[in-house]
């Protein structure tokens, strides 16, 4: 069959489907809806499977769990969101909180349902042996999570513009956001506490499918809007999120994973500035995060260090990690920004290689013993700040705080730090300076951007704050080696997760690199077969994600009307949008 008959079929059957569709009754489709997240609700009450030899306790009648929840909860959310199908008003009923139609919710949450439940059933037939181990449970929740895919689609579209949100008293709008955030922060730590692959993947597919539903909907668009007017009440409700999820934790193996995630997302919002905010194309970042820790660890009183008779404070130690992380990076920026693109690149990819060669070769014998060559600084003493010793539990409102949860709560406070500054020079008149000469470099410097002052801020200030994490980590993790520091490797840290995590979560935003790095660091620790090949997991990620959203997954305002120009606002309106831009970098330069 060639490409005009693959074609011709491909339109003869959607135009089948599309007249099918229109004489189906739409009671009837949201009847299969509301019957099918019934069923599929019921089933989780049921077993799955005969043998506990699959993960997840899907053996026992009664109660659902691992992955039965997560088709439970999809079930519940599927008939809250189609509201008026079960007699209820819902909140989809309300155009304000799904302002581009909720047909769309309704088939993401539909497919949601569908590619969970229905992953969960293929991997209990191909890991047990065949389809004889599923029981009479599986059988109904695989039956009954495909009417609610099959009534969603035979529902007529509804797709319109976006209605103007309603006013609301301040304290109403900061209610939502807290509310939203707290479903986050519980959504988050259930994906971060699965338990076996299976559970993670169902969940990844669930929130996949979910996520796509809400954002076509138009339901992140409003609550973003609604985040934009309260930002300092987004800002509390984020705060406390963070810390809540250090009492929801009754161990330290997931803080373990958390203290990782947030080291690795404060470092990726440094390189944010670099790449995301100035467009210079940072290859070798990690050093920054190295230097900061070799820094922390020869003044921090450990036997292995070369100044062991030195012991500073934490912050005295953060203060010179963060100065000589500066240092490096306008010593290697001075010489270097005059470079672009590609030949940037090669030169900051040389300068990761370099400083992790010096860390070896200072070893006492290819150069003076400073650092201890490939052995580097192990020993390194935990933290005490005004008296609170990190290495030790300690009690805080009923709930004991082990070592890792008290490294979480200083990265907490220096992840928020981060974040400011970030937000900060972003607004102002140094970020517009630093948007025109990423976009045009020669453009801004004929408007009076000094282009090459601006570039080398851009490196000093990325180089600072991942200092500023390196001081931390070599705390946390107690020990400090060269390898640790290179382009890539089996782990992170390394300068390919860095720039991966900006691409994927979104180049000059402040909650995409945070998201990045927590998506491109969970997914190898859950998934045991992506933990040595963390290259194949970003290339796939990049290749993707530039050919279904170049812009990340959370997209800059600006980088957004870039790629998406066309699709997003008439004629009239880009030339306002991409005039006033312009006028704000030539009245601020």
């Amino acid at each position: 069959m060639n490409k005009a008959s693959k074609a011709s079929y491909t339109d003869s059957a959607a135009r089948g489907f599309r007249r099918v569709r229109g004489h189906v009754d739409p009671r009837a489709a949201k009847a299969l809806i509301a019957v099918g997240s019934l069923g599929a609700a019921a089933s989780t009450f049921l077993a799955w499977t005969w043998t506990a030899a699959f993960p997840g306790d899907l053996a026992v009648y009664g109660y659902p769990g691992g992955n039965q929840l997560i088709t439970l909860i999809v079930s519940i959310l599927t008939l809250f969101a189609l509201g008026s199908a079960v007699g209820a008003s819902g909140l989809t009923g309300t155009r304000w909180l799904v302002p581009r139609g909720r047909v769309r919710l309704l088939r993401g949450l539909a497919l949601a349902n569908a590619a969970s439940t229905w992953y969960v059933l293929i991997a209990i037939a191909w890991e047990l042996g065949g389809l004889a181990n599923l029981v009479a449970g599986a059988w109904v929740a695989g039956l009954t999570v495909l009417l609610p895919v099959v009534g969603a689609y035979l529902l007529p579209k509804d797709v319109r513009a976006p209605a103007p949100p309603r006013p609301a008293p301040r304290p109403v709008q900061v209610g939502v956001i807290f509310l939203v955030v707290l479903l986050g922060l519980l959504v988050a730590d259930f994906g971060i506490s699965t338990g076996y692959a299976e559970e993670f993947i169902g969940f990844c597919l669930a929130a996949g499918f979910a996520g796509r539903g809400l954002a076509v909907s138009g339901v992140f668009e409003r609550f973003s809007a609604l985040t934009a007017r309260n930002r300092a009440a987004t800002g509390c409700a984020c705060l406390v999120a963070a810390v809540l999820f250090a009492f929801l934790q009754t161990s330290d193996a997931y803080t373990t994973v958390a203290d990782n995630i947030l080291i690795f997302a404060t470092v990726a919002l440094g390189l944010n500035i670099v790449v995301g905010l100035a467009g210079l194309l940072d290859v070798g970042y990690v050093a920054f995060l190295g230097v900061g820790a070799y820094t922390a660890a020869l003044v921090s009183g450990t036997a292995a260090s070369r100044f062991s008779g030195v012991v500073l404070p934490f912050w005295a130690q953060a203060v010179i990690g963060v100065l000589v992380a500066v240092v490096a990076g306008l010593i290697i920026g001075a010489p270097t920004l005059r470079l672009r693109g590609d030949y940037l690149a090669i030169v900051t990819l040389g300068f990761g290689e370099i400083f992790r060669i010096t860390m070896n070769n200072l070893d006492g014998q290819s150069g003076p013993q400073i650092t201890n060559g490939p052995e580097g600084i192990y020993g390194i003493p935990d933290l005490r700040i005004f008296g609170y010793d990190f290495g030790q539990t300690h009690t805080i409102l009923g709930h004991a705080f082990g070592r890792f949860a008290n490294y979480y709560l200083l990265l907490i406070a220096v992840t928020a730090l981060v974040v400011f500054i970030f937000s900060r020079v972003n607004e102002s008149r140094i970020g517009r300076a630093w948007a025109a000469i990423r976009e045009d470099e020669t453009a801004a410097e004929a408007m009076g951007v000094h282009g090459y002052r601006f570039k080398l801020l851009a490196f000093g200030l990325g180089a600072g704050l991942a200092g500023l994490a390196g001081t931390i980590q070599g705390h946390l993790t107690s020990t400090v080696t060269p390898d640790q520091y290179t382009f890539s490797a089996s782990a992170p840290p390394n300068s390919a997760f860095l720039l991966a995590a900006v691409v994927l979560g979104g180049m000059g935003t402040v909650s995409g690199p945070l998201l990045g790095a927590a998506l491109l660091y969970l997914i190898p620790y859950k998934l045991q077969f992506f933990s040595d090949k963390q290259l194949l997991l970003f290339g796939l990620a990049l290749v993707v994600m530039m050919r279904l959203r170049p812009e990340g997954l959370i997209a800059d305002r600006r980088r957004k009307l870039e790629l998406h120009a066309q699709q997003s606002l008439p004629a009239g309106e880009q030339r306002e949008a991409v005039g006033t831009d312009l006028q704000e970098v030539e009245a601020n330069a």
